[in-house]
């Protein structure tokens, strides 16, 4: 299995997988909208998304991430969150994940991050124990919350 950094020359490769992350946690597949959202984050630099790759075949892809920068005013240092990661269902229990977390961490390091975050369902028990042997631990010092935005 071989990670790289997608480029936008991977569009077309990493969308359809995109798409099923997304049905994944129950949203809608909007294929040309998903295609144009993931064309914008790698066109402006806004994320860095990983794509694991068999060895043998550029055409396949076994899972990916994305991270998204962020920045901690208290350690006065970088912060990547892994917002997105997903493991084609024909790929799972080949340790794709591993390897995708694995690369992402190592690309923190590079850039001298203070911390990673993540989260994911609360019934996500597969996730959570992947994380966990990673390396990343449950937040106790800070509660999160959210605030939805709609459009009134």
């Amino acid at each position: 299995m071989r990670i790289i950094q997608a480029s936008l020359e991977h569009l077309d490769l990493i969308a359809p997988l995109f798409v099923k992350y997304r049905e994944f946690y129950g949203e809608l597949p909007f294929p040309d909208s998903s295609r144009a959202f993931l064309e914008k984050r790698l066109r402006r630099q806004e994320s860095v998304i990983y794509l694991a790759l068999p060895d043998d075949d550029d055409n396949r892809l076994l899972g990916f991430c994305q991270l998204y920068p962020s920045y901690s005013s208290l350690s006065l240092k970088r912060v990547w969150i892994l917002n997105d990661i997903y493991v084609a269902e024909d790929a799972r229990r080949q340790l794709v994940a591993d390897h995708l977390l694995k690369t992402a961490k190592k690309m923190a390091r590079d850039t001298h991050a203070v911390r990673m975050r993540v989260s994911t369902s609360a019934n996500n028990d597969v996730a959570q124990k992947t994380y966990e042997s990673i390396g990343f631990r449950e937040d106790n010092e800070f509660k999160n919350y959210t605030l939805p935005i709609s459009r009134d």
